[in-house]
């Protein structure tokens, strides 16, 4: 496993397995923890600029672990590991989760096991891309 990071890597760059892009701070003790829902719409609002769907709805999510310290453990993968977006796409979903009012420090491992597939995808991601 690789040491965890707070830069991209290079765009287009993939990240090797078990990479962890690191973003936030912990939250000082007593404050109120943000929802696992709140974060899931924090998440809907990243996009592979590529397809018109976000990246919750394609199914990139792969586990998602809300800590009693307001830390935030995701799990995620990429629809390849070729994307245009591989070397900056974990750092927005760790950017963007770590913005979420009761969110700490956010961390977001890669894994390309199992690989993504057309399967992983909602029903709304389906009915969007008209492959349903």
């Amino acid at each position: 496993m690789m040491p965890p990071y707070d830069m991209p890597a290079s765009e287009g760059e993939p990240p090797a397995e078990g990479e962890k892009i690191i973003s936030g701070a912990p939250l000082p003790p007593g404050t109120k923890v943000a929802s696992e829902d709140s974060i899931v719409e924090a998440m809907r609002t990243v996009f592979d600029p590529e397809i018109p769907v976000n990246i919750y709805d394609l199914g990139l999510i792969y586990d998602l672990k809300v800590q009693d310290t307001g830390n935030v453990d995701v799990l995620m993968t990429l629809t390849a590991p070729a994307c245009p977006v591989a070397g900056t796409l974990p750092k927005e979903v760790a950017d963007k989760v770590a913005a979420v009012q009761g969110v700490g420090e956010v961390g977001v491992t890669i894994t390309w096991d199992p690989p993504w597939t057309q399967a992983n995808m909602s029903e709304v991601a389906r009915v969007a891309l008209d492959m349903f």
